[in-house]
């Protein structure tokens, strides 16, 4: 029975695999980000995204249990805004997801998610294989009293950009070009190409990882 892992504590990486009908195994990685961030400096920002989607998987791949890692495909991936030459990743604060935001609306930002994925027989990764998503997404302008009750929320510190587009920031994306599912954290198009690339078909994890079937 191939098992799909999330490497990522995402709810909404986690909620595009369910609405896809897969229920992953969740594991979340321990990896110091901070640390691939500056290793990687002056790369590309798809290279950047890309390296820590890497580190991320094979860091829950180190960590799975026997029975898990006989046959699994482990999924990790991480997300950033690139905008003004600069990549941002989660604001952490008030302050700090504020001044994103006065500085991207009305304008527009480049969000990248790294994808890796690795296929482990016998706890052994025999494949790996990884890329990165773009997508252009459009910001709007909120009000000022909008904008306060957004970060009030807390939503936007834990998030790459400071924005969502499936929660309450959506309200505040005007349009995006490319995948919708790759600004939520995971594109499916791209994770079902990188599937085929390890030898892994819908139908195996449609199967074997089915939405409300007891694992």
């Amino acid at each position: 029975m191939t098992r799909l892992v999330l490497a990522s504590a995402s709810s909404g990486r986690l909620r595009v695999l369910r609405g896809a009908g897969v229920e992953p195994l969740v594991v979340v990685s321990a990896v110091d980000e901070d640390a691939i961030i500056s290793a990687q400096a002056g790369a590309a920002p798809d290279t950047i995204v890309t390296a820590l989607a890497v580190a991320k998987a094979r860091d829950v791949a180190s960590r799975l249990p026997t029975d898990v890692a006989a046959d699994c495909v482990v999924v990790g991936c991480d997300s950033m805004l690139f905008r003004d030459s600069e990549l941002h990743g989660k604001p952490g604060t008030a302050t700090a997801a504020k001044a994103q935001w006065h500085s991207m609306a009305g304008r527009s930002g480049q969000l990248y998610s790294g994808h890796c994925l690795l296929r482990l027989r016998e706890a052994a990764i025999v494949t790996q294989k990884s890329a990165a998503a773009l997508t252009t997404v459009h910001f709007g302008t909120p009000t000022a009293e909008d904008l306060t009750a957004y970060i009030d929320s807390g939503e936007p510190l834990g998030v790459a950009g400071a924005f969502t587009l499936d929660g309450l920031g959506g309200w505040f994306i005007d349009r995006i070009e490319g995948d919708p599912a790759n600004v939520i954290g995971l594109s499916l198009p791209l994770t079902r190409s990188l599937l085929a690339a390890v030898g892994v078909s819908i139908t195996d994890l449609w199967a074997t990882n089915r939405v409300g079937k007891a694992t």
